[in-house]
């Protein structure tokens, strides 16, 4: 499974103390604005906009920001224009590590991220350097105890996922694009409850990471996910739960 997968349904923990700080709403308000302005203000139409209300929901985020939000990425209201940007770079042990920033001064966003990974063992790369290696996918992570192995794979397949994967702790189920609402809804339908279900970008191969690099891959990670512009990181790194488990719990 996904180290990286793991790292961020850990790191959710956390999401409602961040929330309260401002720092979710703002990268989630971001999101809604972009979202609407590329795709349209209708969710039914638009599955960024929706996936991304859906967290706005799950962080408790109160309507009327969501609206607005979605008011000025339409045009309905004035607002910051903000443009999507991509940073391919590597980390600690060659951990191809993949970047998506929402920014309104892209030179004051890339100097910024420069210097987190001068600072942090890691470094910017060429573009197409680390892009193929991740594919856009549905993901979603469900706990072992929600269900029997044989069940869950049937209700998963049979509306459409692609890949059904598991451990002594959860399953990992991968979808397409345009089947993850399906695949979701039919999990939902039968009571399950979902820890992750998200639109991401999954590694086609992961780097075993142990020890020391482990801690700098991941204190890297987390440095880029609390930079204000940064919206999302993808990285191909598999670090042992124990591990990912103290590092999201801050020890």
């Amino acid at each position: 499974m996904s180290g990286h997968s793991k790292w961020k349904t850990n790191k959710g923990k956390k999401m409602a103390a961040d929330a309260k700080k401002g720092a979710a709403y703002t990268k989630l308000i971001k999101e809604i604005t972009v979202a609407a302005r590329e795709g349209g203000g209708n969710p039914d139409t638009n599955i960024r906009l929706r996936t991304v209300m859906s967290r706005a929901k799950e962080a408790n985020m109160p309507s009327d920001n969501v609206k607005m939000a979605i008011k000025r990425g339409t045009g309905e209201l004035p607002g910051v224009v903000y443009e999507t940007v991509m940073y391919e770079t590597y980390g600690p042990a060659g951990v191809a590590i993949f970047i998506e920033a929402l920014t309104d001064n892209k030179n004051r966003t890339t100097a910024e991220l420069r210097n987190i990974m001068s600072k942090k063992g890691g470094n910017m790369a060429g573009a197409g350097s680390v892009s193929y290696m991740f594919a856009k996918k549905g993901y979603i992570l469900i706990e072992r105890s929600q269900a029997q192995e044989d069940e869950l794979m049937t209700i998963a397949l049979d509306a459409g996922a692609e890949d059904v994967k598991s451990d002594d702790k959860n399953y990992e189920i991968t979808t397409s694009v345009q089947g993850f609402e399906k695949v979701k809804q039919s999990l939902q339908d039968k009571g399950l409850k979902l820890q992750t279900a998200e639109i991401t970008m999954i590694p086609s191969s992961t780097i075993k990471v142990v020890g020391g690099d482990a801690k700098q891959v991941l204190g890297l990670v987390e440095a880029l996910e609390e930079h204000d512009d940064v919206q999302q990181v993808y990285a191909n790194f598999d670090i042992p739960d124990e591990i990912l488990e103290q590092m999201a719990a801050g020890s």
